[in-house]
């Protein structure tokens, strides 16, 4: 995209987040588009239940038919028992970490690296994943146009009430969240999407630190994130796949 419009959308994106009462950070790229770009101080982060978008999409591949009932309450609820069974279903952890990052090598991100391991065992080894804003961003913008992706996307579009919040509140959008404390017990709230933007498509990624740290106040960032994407969506561009 030209400087200067990057330059406007930065400058426009610092003024607004300095209102905001948290961390926040966001990415952006055009579907089918090979760079992302970021705003804000937050640049990652563990990835939480985002990560469940490229698992749900690497056992669709490998095991189809016995993925299938799992992968709807993976994505649609965030349900963390269905996704550990889509997760034993791709072997082994080292095995089945490989074969998510495989998913989002295909994805254009090919820097990050699955956790295989519980490094906190209360939580999910993948969710532990570091997922950098701009690698989010990339792999996001390519979600439609790899196999499985399209599948994906359309329970993204179908989400639980209680998941429809930030970019899930935009007409067509297809998003998935993902939430969890810090050791201190302090929240980051993530969310990634790919939204409708005219004659194409834009993947957008938010994150946010809320100063209180609680889960409520996240969800209440990505909102106030959401409104300013919804107001500036067609400065940001808008691609397709490449096919």
């Amino acid at each position: 995209m030209p400087a200067d419009e990057s330059r406007s959308l930065a400058t426009s994106f610092a003024s607004y987040s300095a209102t905001l009462h948290g961390t926040v950070g966001l990415g952006y790229a055009p579907v089918g588009g090979e760079r992302a770009f970021a705003l804000g101080d937050r640049t990652g982060g563990v990835a939480w239940s985002t990560s469940k978008v490229p698992l749900a999409i690497a056992a669709l591949r490998a095991v189809p038919v016995a993925a299938k009932p799992f992968v709807t309450p993976t994505i649609t609820r965030s349900d963390n028992a269905a996704a550990e069974r889509l997760w034993s279903m791709l072997g082994p952890p080292d095995v089945a970490a490989a074969a998510v990052q495989a998913v989002l090598e295909e994805g254009g991100d090919t820097g990050t690296r699955v956790q295989s391991r519980r490094v906190r065992p209360e939580y999910t080894a993948f969710g532990q994943t570091e997922w950098s804003t701009t690698r989010q961003a990339l792999f996001t913008a390519h979600l439609p146009c790899i196999e499985a992706g399209a599948e994906v996307l359309a329970l993204m579009r179908t989400l639980d009430p209680e998941q429809r919040w930030g970019l899930a509140r935009l007409p067509g959008a297809a998003a998935k969240g993902g939430w969890g404390p810090d050791e201190q017990g302090a929240h980051l709230v993530r969310q990634l999407g790919v939204l409708p933007n005219g004659s194409g498509w834009t993947a957008v990624v938010l994150g946010a630190r809320p100063s209180s740290g609680t889960f409520a106040d996240g969800i209440a960032l990505l909102d106030q994130l959401t409104q300013w994407v919804d107001s500036h969506l067609r400065q940001l561009p808008a691609g397709r796949c490449q096919r």
